[in-house]
């Protein structure tokens, strides 16, 4: 092959390093060697690529193009950018009738979400002045994420911002008494955002009065049924006597399990939506599954033991479990009313009221974050009924017992189910040393903010048992709060309960044994026994008419 050397009349260049001719010397050169060069170096820019049929010549005309049409600053330094949109726009067809779909960008479809927020509604001023001069339900959340940004807990000040204006407006349409933000729980698809509040005396009474009035329409026309139906099947073979275990009814809203109403929603700007109160049912039937938030509340929970409800139930009972193990004050902070009928209180499962106590002292921080017996817990325990205040299912009122003394009357009565031992918990305000721990783990772990600046430390309290439930002090401010995935710590993994045993089988004798088909010869023999009785019983009526004739006559 041939090395470096003069160019060939083929090549692009020929002629500009010919005898006679160098770019270096003063000479004129040779025209036609000149042309030939010029010629030469044109076709080959106008030579086609094999890739994308596009030649040099055209692609640096239309870059020289472009560059001298828009003029841009320091073309030099963009030129690559420059080659690149040439060659993009030779892919675009000219006479496309479709419109060209611009592509949204993700923060701007969330900020067209949270535009909502930010609007302030007719006579929304006015509203703000009336607030600030009395008290107003709605937390501050931006000073709560400041106390716990100081150990490193929270959200980004943007969102925390965003759930402060969804509070608000969550305020401004439901008629809340008192507000709190609960929290975060993670899922899978979606995330929850929680708001922990409470109406006014007489706004939640109504809505629970009219879905009693809409159950006692449903009963009555039931029973009517019932009873047609009890008419026409009076010949039906017997029923089972098995009596399922009475149902635990749930608590009274603003009492145990149910004293706060949850509204929930996957980002802020997002609709609020209330859940269910919560049933002693679901928090037995929560505390036996471990299942993850998909974050859409209409999922079904598939599970076994299986949860009586969908993800809106479960996330309501989870809501309750976290609430009743990990809300804690100061100690000191709250205080039991004094009022006539506490020792009644007392003897039927402790108090579940309290007040603030206005001559509350707050402890040092290093006092707070030495000893856990500093800390109370502010909010009832679930017994393992299911409810926060045990109650007999078997105990009826008085007008049922004598309603049914009245249907049983000669019956003889059924046998009364051993009494139930009644379930005890923790009094309100106990002092977190009394908690459990978890095999060598303590239930809680204490510790400052900071230790390099300890006089303006701030106590912080992290449940171990419960892992993201927080909580904070500092003076006489305190706060919980909780993000997590709604799972309870367990040191082993999870084992799914095993489904009940199998039922023995009905005990086979001959009273319930099909009988076994006759053979031939056994069909032949009953025919013709059957036969020689029709023969027999023909003849002896034969003989019994023969014998009145003689009779007649006789006579």
């Amino acid at each position: 092959e041939r090395g470096h050397g003069p160019y060939q009349p083929h090549e692009p260049g020929y002629g500009l390093y010919q005898p006679g001719y160098s770019p270096y010397d003063d000479q004129i050169p040779d025209p036609k060697s000149l042309m030939l060069a010029i010629q030469n170096a044109k076709a080959y820019l106008l030579k086609s690529s094999t890739t994308s049929g596009l030649n040099l010549y055209d692609h640096l005309a239309n870059m020289l193009t472009k560059i001298l049409d828009e003029q841009p600053t320091n073309a030099v330094d963009i030129i690559e950018n420059i080659s690149k949109d040439v060659k993009w726009a030779q892919f675009q067809k000219k006479m496309d009738t479709l419109r060209d779909e611009h592509e949204i960008l993700p923060t701007f479809e969330a900020a067209e979400k949270r535009k909502a927020l930010f609007l302030k509604a007719n006579g929304e001023e006015d509203e703000e002045l009336e607030e600030e001069i009395g008290e107003t339900p709605l937390p501050n959340v931006m000073e709560t994420a400041f106390y716990f940004e100081q150990a490193g807990i929270g959200l980004s000040k943007d969102e925390s911002y965003h759930i402060f204006l969804a509070l608000k407006k969550l305020v401004s349409v439901q008629p809340i008494q008192t507000c709190r933000f609960w929290g975060k729980i993670l899922g899978l698809e979606m995330n929850y955002i929680i708001a922990e509040v409470q109406y006014h005396e007489g706004e939640e009474e109504e809505e629970t009065e009219e879905e009693e009035v809409i159950k006692e329409g449903e009963k009555g026309v039931d029973e009517v049924e019932d009873e047609d139906e009890e008419k026409k099947k009076e010949d039906e073979p017997p029923k089972s006597t098995y009596k399922p275990p009475p149902v635990i009814p749930k608590e009274e809203n603003g009492t145990g399990a149910n004293k706060y109403v949850y509204f929930v929603c996957n980002e802020p700007g997002k609709p609020w939506v209330k859940l269910p109160p919560v049933t002693p049912a679901q928090i037995v039937c929560a505390r036996k599954i471990k299942k993850f938030f998909t974050g859409r509340l209409d999922a079904p929970v598939v599970s076994f033991p299986p949860f009586p409800g969908n993800e809106a139930n479960y996330l309501r009972a989870q809501i309750a479990r976290i609430s009743a193990g990990t809300h804690i004050s100061p100690i000191g902070f709250y205080q039991f009313a004094e009022e006539e009928g506490d020792e009644e209180e007392e003897g039927e499962g402790g108090r579940d009221t309290y007040e603030e106590n206005p001559d509350f002292q707050p402890l040092s921080v290093a006092e707070m974050v030495d000893s856990l017996s500093t800390w109370v817990h502010h909010a009832q325990s679930i017994l393992k009924q299911g409810r926060c205040v045990w109650l007999n299912p078997f105990q009826k009122s008085e007008e049922e017992e004598e309603e049914e003394e009245e249907e049983e009357g000669e019956e003889e009565k059924p046998e009364e189910p051993d009494e139930l031992q009644q379930e005890i918990g923790p009094p309100l305000l106990t002092p977190l040393s009394e908690d459990e721990g978890i095999q060598n783990i303590p239930a809680w772990t204490a510790q400052p903010s900071t230790n390099l600046i300890p006089q303006y430390a701030v106590a912080v309290l992290q449940s171990n048992r419960w892992p993201g439930a927080y909580a904070f002090a500092s003076g006489r401010k305190f706060e919980n709060i909780y993000f997590g995935w709604g799972h309870k710590y367990s040191p082993e993994n999870h084992a799914p309960a095993l489904p009940p045993p199998v039922q023995a089988e009905y005990p086979s004798g001959p009273e319930i044994t099909e009988t076994r088909d006759p053979t031939l010869e056994e069909e032949l023999a009953f025919k013709a026994a059957k036969e020689e009785a029709l023969a027999a019983a023909e003849e002896e009526e034969d003989e019994e008419d023969v014998e009145d004739e003689e009779e007649e006559e006789d006579d």
